[in-house]
């Protein structure tokens, strides 16, 4: 009910007894003699929908009758209940053991409610809920806020031996809030088992039952916007316990972050006079990245100067600007007193401009801009952003300085084909292929690793590593669709639970009878352990033997991993994605639907290549030959 402290029974014996209703009446030593009756009614309609939930304590007088010292809000609400509820006529009563003890449980009244279990009060709101009871009508009758009533319905959603284990204590009160962001029963159930376990702790259990889903906070879903999401077809989950809201749908959440930072960037464009623009997801792009990927120089404003009586303004609207005027000042700002008002911040403002410079004409016909969003979710722009192309051209200008530039003209370095980070998760994902390939072939690994053993791998080992931390990463950052065995690290399945849980059974025997028991089990079940532990053990090797190894036992990535917008086609370029579509589809570079592909948006590539690859409606929608399905299936990106 409340969190204030509960009434002090300790120096009671705890006995409960059924006492007929008529045989109550409110004792002189309860302090709560006087109560408004609608708040009666309220608790009244609680006990008919949920029932006498907290007894109320007494002591039986010489005529046998019993006086109520903790509770009389609750006796006179039962008179009124017993009415629709003919079996709230008994009730039960903690009595007091002396006069002595009443006393004190009627001091303890005044200032102190027993606080309810929480589960109890979840399924007593449910309950008064299901009888069409307001969330008012129920704060008021239990004496809470109604934004406590409403985060306490949310946890009546769940399922119920969800409920259960959060009143055994086998979940926190945390974990269950967390629970609350799915309505899918079976994986909330699922996450449960792992969380009496002690394996999730809330965030994963969040990330566990909406992993593709975004906050509220972040800068994506800051800069369309909720609206805009929403009016798009996107679903929310309102999280009532963090005061968050989670967007549902990622795919549509990107569309619009890119149409509307296009939008963003050919509006400021336009709006400046630049000469071209362009648009980068990174929230934070460095000036020397832009220099290395795309070997662009900068122009910078020219900045202007303000004239004698233009300084000593600004000087005054500043000071003013940046806190009021000491009480001893001289002047006044043109009638100001203390703080700034709106004309005089437009003033300021437009010294400011001059201050910090300008672009001119010049500058921005060979120069543009890049525009991003922040991690604040608000729109950046870096200006003044000049191509090798026009950079000869700038410094005949004196737009940039040919000292600083000496390389203008010149052809950029070759960028590299794909991201470092692309290729480190496609390295991870080739290793647990050939790591899964290995799992299946027992007797080439176990000629592997007594290669590594003998003199005949030439000094040191470095085909598998063992130890703390002495393997490497076999699963991607992205790891979206990407299926990791668990004998390899990968979450477990059922099966892979059970013979978990057996390992442990086996294990509380202690060292003597467990290994005892682990050997009446078997050999298969002895080289099995042994083939999985060798298999994640194994490292990347060089090139050349890396892919003998691959070819000899037929280690496949797209067995394990499927391309898909999140974790491959959005880390791509543009171009990479045309020509990508075009080779699938066996494509002429005039062709309508290349044309078409080709003129749209990045996010469109993105949508379309991921349903070429995951679809197969849509691959039969296209006429996908037997032959292009082939080669679609077994596609992944030459980034080795």
């Amino acid at each position: 009910m409340t969190n204030q402290a509960n009434i002090d029974t300790a120096a009671a014996t705890d006995v409960i007894e059924y006492v007929p209703l008529t045989d109550l009446y409110l004792s002189d030593l309860n302090p709560r003699q006087e109560v408004a009756d609608e708040g009666i009614d309220l608790l009244a309609d609680s006990l008919v929908a949920c029932g006498l939930i907290q007894n109320i304590a007494g002591l039986r007088d010489e005529a046998g009758k019993v006086g109520v010292v903790a509770g009389g809000r609750r006796l006179r609400a039962l008179n009124i209940a017993v009415a629709e509820r003919p079996d709230l006529a008994q009730v039960p009563v903690r009595m007091a053991p002396s006069a002595f003890v009443a006393e004190e449980w009627a001091n303890a009244e005044n200032t102190s409610r027993e606080e309810l279990d929480p589960v109890d009060e979840v399924r007593a709101y449910h309950r008064m809920a299901e009888k069409a009871l307001s969330t008012a009508k129920i704060s008021q009758a239990f004496g809470v806020t109604e934004a406590h009533v409403r985060r306490r319905l949310a946890l009546a959603g769940l399922p119920d031996p969800v409920l259960d284990a959060l009143k055994a204590g086998e979940i926190s009160m945390g974990q269950a809030k967390a629970m609350t962001v799915s309505e899918d029963e079976k994986k909330i159930l699922e996450v449960l088992e792992r969380a009496k376990r002690g394996w999730f702790n809330e965030y994963q259990i969040k990330s566990a039952l909406k992993p593709d889903a975004f906050d509220s906070d972040n800068r994506k879903a800051r800069f369309v916007g909720q609206g805009s999401y929403e009016a798009a077809g996107g679903s929310v989950t309102q999280n009532l316990f963090e005061d968050e809201v989670l967007f549902n749908n990622p795919d549509i959440l990107d569309r619009l972050f890119a149409e509307k930072l296009d939008d963003e960037a050919t509006r400021l464009q336009e709006a400046e006079g630049w000469a071209w623009v362009m648009t980068t997801e990174d929230s934070n792009p460095f000036w020397y990245e832009l220099q290395r990927d795309h070997g662009f120089a900068r122009t910078y404003r020219i900045e202007g100067i303000l004239s004698e009586e233009q300084t000593e303004r600004y000087d005054e609207l500043a000071d003013l600007a940046n806190g009021p005027l000491s009480v001893n000042a001289e002047h006044s700002l043109r009638g100001a007193v203390d703080v700034l008002d709106e004309e005089g911040q437009n003033e300021l403002d437009a010294l400011q401009e001059i201050i910090e410079g300008y672009y001119s004409d010049a500058q921005k016909s060979l120069s543009g801009i890049l525009v991003h969003v922040s991690h604040s979710g608000s729109v950046e722009v870096m200006r003044g952003l000049v191509r090798q192309d026009d950079q000869a051209e700038a410094i005949a200008q004196g737009i940039i300085e040919d000292s600083k530039h000496s390389d203008a003209g010149k052809a950029p370095k070759e960028k590299p084909a794909y991201s470092q980070k692309f290729v480190e998760d496609m390295t991870a994902i080739r290793l647990a292929a050939v790591q899964t390939a290995l799992l299946e072939k027992p007797d080439y690994l176990l000629s592997l690793f007594a290669f590594a053993v003998s003199p005949a791998s030439g000094y040191g080992n470095d085909l598998f590593g063992f130890g703390y931390n002495a393997t490497e990463r076999n699963a991607p950052e992205i790891d979206d669709q990407f299926a990791l065995d668990p004998r390899l690290g990968g979450e477990r399945d059922e099966d892979a639970e059970n013979e978990f849980e057996a390992f442990r059974d086996i294990a509380g025997q202690g060292k003597v009878d467990a290994f005892a028991a682990f050997r009446d089990a078997g050999k298969k079940l002895r080289n099995g352990e042994i083939t999985a532990f060798l298999a994640r053990a194994f490292k990347m090797q060089g090139p050349e033997f890396m892919a003998e190894i691959e070819a000899e036992i037929g280690a496949d990535i797209r067995a394990i991993w499927t391309p898909s917008a999140e974790n491959c086609f959005k880390r791509l370029k543009g171009p990479q994605l045309d020509v990508l579509y075009l080779s699938m589809l066996d494509l002429a570079d005039d062709s309508a639907a290349y044309k078409g592909f080709a003129k749209s948006k990045k996010g469109e590539k993105n949508a379309a290549l991921h349903k070429l690859f995951n679809d197969p409606d849509h691959q039969n929608a296209l006429g996908v030959t037997a032959e292009q399905k082939a080669r679609i299936d077994a596609w992944v990106p030459e980034c080795f």
